[in-house]
């Protein structure tokens, strides 16, 4: 018996060995052929790289913020004012620096494409001083933050604080 199945299973590989391996090749072509490429996978890899980057956007803001306008604009101001009263022979002012930067980067990312904030005098106020502080840092990172500067973004951090409080 078991020498008969043997038989038939040759015979039957034999006859159909041939239709399925053409069965397969055709399968294997059609797969990965052009057109298959084109209709599957550039869909996936376009749904792909939509999430990713919908994804990567969705990033939260610095930890320092709390999405709260009054609040952070309170926090960004204290945080700036004891950074520019540092002295430039203290040792921890480089990474006062490098946190103040962070910081304005983050609270202009956040609040200057909002409508509802970005037309307020307190906003107003705050981006001419985070401007003033930013382009310092940026042109004359090994400099020390000039008097008159330093007057007048005092100056500005405290109207920005007493506008906030108020509502404007």
């Amino acid at each position: 018996m078991e020498m008969l199945m043997t038989v038939v299973w040759r015979s039957f590989s034999r006859a159909a060995g041939a239709a399925l391996s053409t069965a397969f090749e055709s399968f294997l072509a059609g797969m990965f052929s052009r057109s298959w490429w084109s209709r599957r996978l550039t869909p996936l890899l376009a749904i792909a790289l939509g999430l990713s980057l919908t994804l990567s956007s969705c990033g939260s803001v610095s930890n320092s913020l709390s999405g709260s306008y009054v609040e952070d604009t309170m926090t960004v101001a204290e945080s700036l004012l004891g950074t520019i009263a540092l002295s430039q022979d203290d040792p921890a002012r480089p990474d006062a620096e490098s946190e103040a930067r962070v910081l304005i980067n983050d609270y202009m990312a956040l609040y200057r494409p909002k409508g509802r904030v970005n037309g307020l005098p307190s906003f107003t106020t705050m981006q001419t001083a985070l401007n003033s502080l930013a382009g310092h840092y940026t042109n004359y990172a090994n400099r020390p933050l000039p008097e008159a500067l330093k007057t007048r973004l005092e100056k500005e951090l405290k109207k920005a604080e007493t506008s906030v409080v108020r509502g404007t």
